[in-house]
């Protein structure tokens, strides 16, 4: 299943709303580009099929691109290994994605685009842009135990998420989303100024 989604930045668990004007990748409104698998494909298909659309479909340079994943997600590193260097993939502790208190979490692996500009690490900074949040589903949480008991669900289920006006940006060959072309063309319908 695949889809594109408008979300709006507001509070919640995964909330980032205080980035929004001080980074050049939060957008208070933006569309997610959503893929998903209910038990269908896992971690072992996933992965190369993410490598494979950037890379081939998409046709950046993997040399730029560069991985996270979570330090207790062996099979992921492992995957991830077989396709690009050990040395550009980072074990981030967060790498954990839940759609609550209680219900489905699992470890993910973010994808980041090196835009070749200032400096910083893969958490931080606007160097590294994540452009894909590969998120494995395997876990259930019934609140109580703060996702340290982990049950495991009778399916594992992929949730994957792309942001549209990032991506445009790396293709764009611009470091700031708000300069991509589609936000530019809708200045002169608002009645507004490009600002040099």
């Amino acid at each position: 299943l695949v889809n594109s989604q408008h979300c709006l930045r507001v509070g919640g668990k995964h909330n980032d709303l205080a980035d929004v004007g001080y980074t050049k990748r939060h957008h208070t409104f933006f569309d997610m580009l959503g893929n998903f698998s209910f038990g269908d494909y896992f971690q072992k298909e996933v992965i190369p099929y993410a490598w494979e659309f950037l890379t081939q479909k998409l046709k950046l340079d993997p040399a730029r691109l560069y991985v996270s994943v979570h330090p207790d997600d062996n099979d992921a590193f492992d995957i991830w290994a077989k396709i690009i260097e050990p040395d550009r993939i980072t074990k981030l502790k967060e790498n954990v994605w839940s759609m609550g208190d209680v219900g489905p979490f699992g470890y993910c692996s973010e994808i980041f685009y090196d835009q070749l500009i200032g400096e910083g690490d893969l958490s931080e900074g606007d160097r590294y842009l994540e452009i894909w949040n590969l998120v494995f589903m395997k876990f259930y949480s019934d609140g109580k135990h703060s996702n340290t008991v982990k049950t495991e669900l009778p399916k594992p289920c992929i949730d994957a998420g792309m942001g549209l006006e990032r991506i445009v940006s790396v293709l764009e060959d611009v470091t700031d989303t708000y300069d991509i072309s589609f936000f530019k063309q809708a200045l002169p319908i608002l009645g507004l100024k490009e600002q040099t």
